[in-house]
């Protein structure tokens, strides 16, 4: 968890980007970025130097050479200002590489964030800025995955403005639920469709870090681990490596990075690939149909964005997948042709295990649209039986633009670690439904349940969450709106006669005529 201390250390990194001149916060991130990745290329060299001195061997393929050496961030942090500016934006004929242009050269050597450099640009504009930002992250302690990941996701969240095409950064305990829900296990290939900074793959990546630390003892689940198990595509070269960034600092050294846009041609050798999908694809998109692959618009044909990626789910998911997926409330209840097939794919063709609903404050400031959460699972069969419904209406925070935290930071966390306890606390219970989700969910999980009886099945539909059965959802032209099936319960309330409520206000008119004689009495 990020303490005080590394909050106020970021804040000051952050504030001084702004002073500075750079106002775009994915500007500020990516420059940040960067620099995080020079010292982290020293650190790497240095260690590798240690152990060289302890075996008396020199190292192989070194990151920096010794004609390098002024490039390296343990000697240009150590300099004036504008010789370390200098050194970042000037050749000369001793050194024809900057500190940026040889950052840009090393490529995968130093894993996969050093894939994506092409195209990176160095946009810091003086040395005062430079240094100042050099100096406070050379303060900054950052010794295990944990507190690295930690800085980073913090950094993170401060970006306060939606991207393009509909793209927004999913809050982060909305990404957390779902993993839990899911349950990533040790086998698993996950992949994020629409990986952005890669929030749902590092989650994955905590979850069995924090679920099964025994399973990092087994050098061939960590081989898995760190190369296979991973998979995010994005066509935004930043955002590729802003993720790339985020999953080396939380321990993920090698994953699966493509740039690649995921609805087009260019993707279409991706079948049939994963076990688990989780994804918050773009929302409001509109393609041409000559830009998406011919696959997709076989499962349904559409230009809108929403619904070709539940397509392109169920394309690469491998039979026996899972997907929990992110969707505007439009795909559960829309009555064109194109909603509808996506659905009946999915709910008759392969399983339909649960819909949850969520407030539409969940995405402010980004957005207000209404969201809810899909999961499924892919047999090509069919399966569905009885689809779990959850009518979320609180998730911790505020539904405003705030997005102010309901509970205290402990309680909030308990949440997650020990749900059965936080349902008891009335000061979390109204607040907060993601400990209520966990708990039912787990009755009706059907990793853990396909044969057993759960008590939802006897839960009403004036219930927050009740079952319903596949015959009632086709019957419904496979609507999956909560509203279609969620029953609101209303109390008689009986109100005295007309006649009597006139003789009360009458008798309330003579109190008063009486108390104003007797206060024009006493004023004389």
């Amino acid at each position: 968890m990020i303490t005080g201390e590394l909050k106020s250390q970021v804040d000051k990194i952050w504030e001084s980007f702004w002073t500075g001149g750079i106002a775009n916060p994915l500007t500020v991130i990516e420059q940040f970025t960067y620099l995080l990745f020079l010292r982290r290329m020293d650190e790497r060299q240095q260690l590798e130097e240690r152990k060289a001195n302890m075996i008396g061997e020199p190292i192989e393929n070194p990151i920096y050479s010794d004609e390098h050496k002024e490039l390296r961030w343990s000697h240009f942090s150590n300099v004036d200002p504008n010789t370390m500016f200098d050194l970042f934006t000037k050749t000369t004929e001793k050194r024809p590489l900057t500190v940026f242009e040889h950052m840009k050269q090393i490529g995968a050597s130093v894993g996969v964030f050093g894939e994506f450099m092409k195209g990176a640009t160095f946009m810091i504009p003086t040395p005062k800025l430079l240094d100042t930002v050099v100096q406070m992250i050379k303060k900054i302690q950052m010794d295990d995955r944990d507190t690295k990941g930690d800085l980073y996701e913090y950094m993170l969240s401060k970006v306060a403005s939606a991207g393009q095409n509909g793209q927004f950064r999913t809050p982060r305990h909305i990404i957390r639920m779902m993993v839990d829900m899911v349950e990533p296990n040790e086998t698993d290939t996950i992949c994020d469709p629409s990986c952005g900074t890669a929030g749902f793959l590092v989650a994955a990546g905590e979850y069995l870090h924090d679920m099964h630390p025994d399973w990092f003892n087994d050098k061939k689940f960590r081989e898995h681990y760190n190369k296979e198990m991973f998979t995010g595509m994005e066509f935004d070269s930043t955002m590729l490596r802003i993720g790339a960034m985020n999953l080396q600092l939380h321990g993920i050294e090698n994953p699966q990075l493509i740039g690649v846009d995921s609805l087009s041609e260019g993707n279409s050798n991706i079948k049939e690939k994963f076990s688990l999908v989780l994804a918050n694809p773009p929302f409001k998109g509109s393609l041409d149909y000559d830009g998406v692959d011919d696959a997709l618009l076989n499962i349904v044909k559409t230009k809108k964005t929403e619904l070709l990626f539940l397509a392109l789910m169920l394309r690469t998911l491998k039979t026996g997948g899972r997907c929990a997926v992110i969707i505007p409330d439009g795909v559960l209840f829309g009555s064109s042709k194109a909603h509808k097939e996506i659905r009946k794919e999915i709910i008759e063709k392969n399983k339909l295990d649960a819909v949850i609903s969520m407030p539409s404050g969940v995405f402010k400031p980004y957005a207000g649209v209404s969201t809810a959460i899909l999961f499924f699972t892919k047999t090509g069969t069919g399966g569905t039986d009885n689809v779990w419904f959850y009518d979320m209406k609180a998730d911790g925070y505020s539904l405003d633009d705030k997005r102010s935290l309901l509970v205290n930071t402990e309680e909030f966390e308990q949440c997650f670690t020990a749900p059965e306890k936080a349902v008891e606390k009335a000061s979390i219970r109204d607040k907060c439904d993601i400990a209520d989700i966990l708990l039912r969910w787990d009755t009706v999980n059907p990793m853990r349940h396909e044969k057993e009886a759960s008590p939802e099945k006897d839960r009403k539909r004036t219930d927050q969450s009740f079952l319903v059965p596949f015959e009632e959802i086709k019957a419904n032209d496979w609507d999956l709106s909560i509203n279609r099936y969620k029953e609101i319960e209303y109390e008689e309330v009986e109100y005295d006669a007309p006649k009597d409520i006139i003789a009360d206000i009458e008798q309330l008119d003579a109190d008063r005529t009486k108390a104003l004689n007797l206060l024009k009495e006493v004023l004389g």
